[in-house]
C-alpha cells in the first residue's frame, strides 16, 4: 500500500446486478478494517497533469492549482476478498450523468484507478437485541455487508428505497430479516418517495431491548429520520450510525462543500455558547 493508504488497483471484471447497478471488481494492495460500512475514495487524475509518484494528495493540494486536483468520488466497499486480493464496488448508473458511474460502465480488465482508504465507523453490534437498517441504493452495499455478519436468528428490520422493482437485490443473512422495499416509481416525486420511507420507519413497532441502527442515503430523509430516532424513539447516539451520503440536486463536490459549511456553522454556534 502506498503512502497514506493510497494504492493503484486494476479492474479484474464487472457485472450488472440490476439494470442500473454495475459491480466493478478491482485487484491490488488493500488494508481492510473491521467495519461493514467501509468506504474508499476513488481518485481520477486530470488528463495531462503529472502528479508525484506515488501520488500524495497533501502535496497535490499544496502545490497544484485546484483545477488540476484529481476528481474524487466516495464509494462503499461491497466486499473484500483478502485471499484473492479483490475488492468489489457497486456503482449506481444514470446514463451519462455523473463521473464515476460512466467510468464504471466503460471500465475494462486492466484499467487502473487510484484508491484511497478505507475509512469507516460502523459494524453491527453482535450484542444488540435487534437491528434497524435504512437506506437507498447508495447504502445497499453497506447494508448487504452488515446483514451477512449478523448473528443467526437476531431480528433485523430493513427499509430500502430503490427506483423500481427491477432494482431489488437479493439480501443474504443468517439473521431473521424483515425487508421492506419502497419504489420511487410508485410515487409522483422523489420527495414523496422519501416521505413514504420516513413514514414506513415511523410506523415500525419497535421491539423491546437494545436496537442498533444504521441509516444512510439521501440527506433529506436522513435528517428527518435522525430527528425521529433521537427525539421520538430515544435511540442513544452511540447506537445510531446515521449520515447523508448524498443530497438530491448536488454532485459529491457540492454536497461535501455544503457539509463542510454546516460543520463550520455548528462549531461556531458551539463556540459562541460556551
Amino acid at each position: 500500500m502506498a503512502k497514506r493508504g493510497i494504492a493503484r488497483m486494476r479492474v479484474v471484471r464487472s457485472e450488472w446486478l440490476t439494470p442500473h447497478v454495475i459491480r466493478v471488481v478491482l485487484r491490488g494492495e488493500f488494508v481492510t478494517n473491521g467495519f461493514t460500512d467501509k468506504y474508499v475514495k476513488l481518485l481520477f487524475p486530470k488528463p495531462g497533469v503529472a502528479y508525484p509518484e506515488p501520488i500524495d494528495l497533501d502535496v497535490v493540494r499544496r502545490d497544484y492549482p485546484r483545477d488540476q486536483w484529481p476528481t474524487t468520488r466516495t464509494y462503499t466497499v461491497r466486499w473484500y476478498d483478502p485471499d484473492a486480493g479483490e475488492l468489489a464496488i457497486d456503482f449506481v448508473t444514470h446514463g451519462e450523468e455523473g463521473f464515476a458511474a460512466p467510468w464504471a460502465v466503460a471500465a475494462r480488465p486492466g484499467d487502473e484507478v487510484i484508491v484511497r482508504g478505507p475509512g469507516g465507523a460502523y459494524a453491527p453490534d453482535p450484542a444488540a437485541d435487534w437491528h434497524l437498517l435504512v437506506g437507498d441504493e447508495s447504502a445497499l452495499p453497506a447494508i448487504g455487508a452488515a446483514l451477512e455478519v449478523l448473528p443467526p436468528g437476531v431480528p433485523a428490520h430493513v427499509f430500502l428505497q430503490v427506483a423500481d422493482e427491477a432494482e431489488v437485490q437479493k439480501l443474504v443473512s443468517p439473521a431473521d430479516v424483515t425487508a421492506t422495499w419502497l419504489f420511487r416509481s410508485d410515487f409522483p416525486t422523489p420527495e414523496a418517495a422519501s416521505d413514504a420511507l420516513v413514514a414506513a420507519v415511523r410506523a415500525l413497532d419497535f421491539q423491546p431491548g437494545v436496537v442498533h441502527v444504521f441509516v444512510h442515503g439521501e440527506a433529506g430523509y436522513v435528517a428527518d429520520l435522525r430527528r425521529h430516532l433521537t427525539a421520538e424513539r430515544g435511540v442513544p447516539k452511540e447506537l445510531l450510525s446515521i449520515s447523508g451520503y448524498w443530497r438530491r440536486g448536488k454532485n459529491e463536490d457540492g454536497w461535501q462543500a455544503e457539509k463542510a459549511e454546516l460543520r463550520r456553522r455548528d462549531e461556531a454556534a458551539a463556540g459562541g455558547g460556551s
